[in-house]
């Protein structure tokens, strides 16, 4: 199902037995998830399941039972990876056995979870809605709905200056609007230069090589997380980053030459492709499994543990992170 003909069973109220949003979109995944099950029940009888701690007996069980404290049952699971199908039938099942249970699965992330949707039917009364990213009228339109929900006198002028900030980073752009609603004024394009920091001024290609390079990175790792880039996008970005590295340091050892279009496929500029063997050439086998580790450690506590606040978190690691 798409976006707009999901819009209009919402506006209807009309209720499914299970949810699954995926797609281009991070932000329309994460907003919608949260509408519907603010829409199914308040707050605090909304079961949650984040990433790794999704275990698949515990959210069985969770949906089989009636809850003791509310008439509704309802869990959202965020997940960064695909659920095995039989998973997701059995728990779209127990929602069908039981009437006050619902399950929302919020997929975010690069992959593919094409096959996950194959199991939400109308015939269990289920709905999975893929989301686009959006285009630039929509995106500014959403935008707009978000600065009347904060109060904030602006127009579409100014808010597509802020969205062409952050190249179009919706997230991005709604964590500004959230600091905007402070300021007692007219929020106009002056306003967002003076008081915004755009993602287009930090280049995340620019800060993995000076991560590497031992470079001070403080600045730009606050910009990039302070403006509400996402913890676990930069995370991976940064052992995507280190995997490329290490492929260019194990090809440089058996080949003694670099042939990037070999080694992915594809070709690089030659500039980038001599910056990064530069860089790769540094370490030795033994840092590579040092800062894979690293990184995948971090993962797991940013996903699984109880940190307050993931943002500081992760800058204080991350400035640990090259020996």
């Amino acid at each position: 199902m798409y976006k707009s003909e999901f819009d209009k069973n919402f506006s209807s109220n009309k209720i499914f037995n299970a949810y699954m949003f995926y797609g281009a979109s991070d932000y329309l995944v994460e907003t919608y998830s949260s509408k519907v099950a603010l829409q199914l029940a308040s707050g605090e009888d909304i079961n949650k399941v984040y990433f790794d701690e999704y275990n698949f007996d515990f959210c069985y069980d969770t949906l089989t039972q009636s809850s003791l404290f509310s008439s509704s049952n309802i869990l959202l699971i965020k997940i960064a990876k695909k659920v095995p199908k039989k998973e997701v039938d059995k728990l779209i099942d127990a929602c069908r056995l039981n009437d006050s249970s619902k399950v929302i699965f919020a997929c975010v992330g690069d992959v593919d979870f094409k096959t996950m949707a194959k199991s939400f039917s109308a015939k269990t009364s289920s709905v999975e809605v893929r989301f686009f990213a959006p285009y630039d009228g929509e995106a500014i339109s959403i935008l707009m709905e978000q600065s009347k929900i904060l109060g904030i006198n602006t127009d579409n002028h100014a808010l597509s200056f802020l969205y062409n900030m952050h190249q179009k980073n919706l997230a991005l752009c709604v964590s500004d609007l959230s600091k905007l609603s402070i300021l007692d004024e007219v929020i106009t394009s002056k306003t967002i230069n003076v008081h915004c920091f755009g993602l287009g001024n930090v280049d995340i290609e620019e800060f993995l090589l000076n991560l590497f390079r031992g470079v001070n990175i403080n600045k730009d790792l606050y910009y990039l997380l302070d403006e509400g880039m996402n913890e676990i996008q930069l995370l991976n970005r940064i052992t995507a980053f280190t995997q490329n590295l290490f492929m260019i340091n194990t090809y440089l050892k058996l080949n003694g030459n670099l042939n990037i279009k070999e080694i992915w496929g594809y070709p690089l500029p030659k500039q980038i492709a001599e910056q990064q063997a530069s860089i790769a050439t540094k370490f030795r086998k033994e840092d590579y499994i040092y800062m894979l580790n690293f990184l995948l450690d971090l993962e797991l506590e940013l996903k699984s543990s109880k940190i307050s606040d993931a943002n500081a978190y992760l800058q204080s690691k991350l400035r640990t992170f090259i020996k």
